[in-house]
């Protein structure tokens, strides 16, 4: 069985491939080796050249600087004449240059009040161009006369004074800094006591400090007309214990001592009991009879 083989190139073929082979290579190498024959020139570069250079460079960019600026730069026109900057209304601030969403920033400071040139320029919508052209057309009120005139332009409320031994909740309320929880306490305690016979009392109320105090004294009078009274010698000792001045063992000290003498003939006699000194008998007196 003869063999042949599956591939043959026959030697015409090889001499085209051979050819096309020469050919490329003389077209890609060709340019170069020519490139590399060819003498360069020789640029000399003098310093008149790289001044000229430099110059036109820099005409361009102030060119170009200039055209931005131009574009750029915003308008701010000087006030028609002196002004407060608390009086301005939007359209004031935006006919000297400022846009609508600036001028109402600006607005926010000044509904709040601005008394100085540095206030004023602590705003920080107001561009140091526009801030110059106004700062010396700007005058201001006093901070102090403004406050006195506003409070002079209200009605002053009348003096309130309140007889606290017989004053009704809404009257405590009418009190400057007492609201219905004071109020409420004031006369929890009023009625376990049988009334104030002293404002100084009032420092008893729960919750009623010193600071509070202060606040509301000049509103109270006291009437100790209206204090109720004691009974030493008919009261029983569950209604005397009672008293926030006595507890339990001091109201039964003054029964024993009142039954074995048959009766008190003066209150001072409450102080043969050990348990009663000076100071007791003081806070008592006011609510005691016979």
């Amino acid at each position: 069985m003869k063999i042949t083989k599956s591939f043959y190139i026959s030697a015409r073929n090889k001499r085209g491939v051979f050819v096309f082979i020469v050919i490329s290579l003389v077209v890609v190498f060709l340019p170069r080796i020519f490139m590399a024959l060819k003498e360069k020139p020789n640029y000399v570069i003098t310093s008149e050249l790289i001044n000229d250079l430099k110059s036109d460079s820099k005409s361009r960019f102030e060119k170009r600087s200039f055209h931005y600026q131009k574009k750029t730069k915003k308008k701010f026109k000087a006030p028609a004449s002196r002004f407060n900057p608390n009086d301005y209304s939007i359209n004031d601030w935006m006919k000297l240059g400022l846009s609508e969403k600036q001028a109402n920033v600006v607005l926010k400071f000044t509904s709040r009040g601005i008394y100085s040139n540095e206030q004023l320029k602590k705003i920080f919508v107001i561009p140091e161009q526009l801030y110059d052209l106004i700062k010396d057309s700007t005058f201001y009120a006093n901070k102090s006369f403004t406050k006195e005139f506003k409070n002079e332009s209200k009605p002053e409320k009348q003096s309130i004074l309140v007889e606290i031994n017989s004053a009704s909740q809404e009257e405590l309320e009418s009190i400057p800094g007492i609201g219905s929880f004071y109020a409420k306490n004031i006369l929890k305690h009023r009625q376990r006591l049988g009334g104030f016979y002293k404002k100084e009392q009032l420092l008893e109320v729960w919750k009623l400090d010193g600071e509070k105090y202060d606040a509301i004294e000049k509103y109270v009078k006291v009437n100790t007309q209206e204090i109720q009274k004691i009974k030493l010698n008919s009261i029983k000792v569950e209604e005397l214990k009672s008293h926030p001045y006595l507890d339990w063992n001091k109201a039964n000290s003054i029964i024993k001592i009142r039954d074995k003498k048959g009766g008190y003939k003066s209150i001072e006699e409450i102080k043969e009991s050990v348990l009663i000194d000076e100071e007791l008998f003081e806070k008592l007196k006011p609510y005691l009879s016979l």
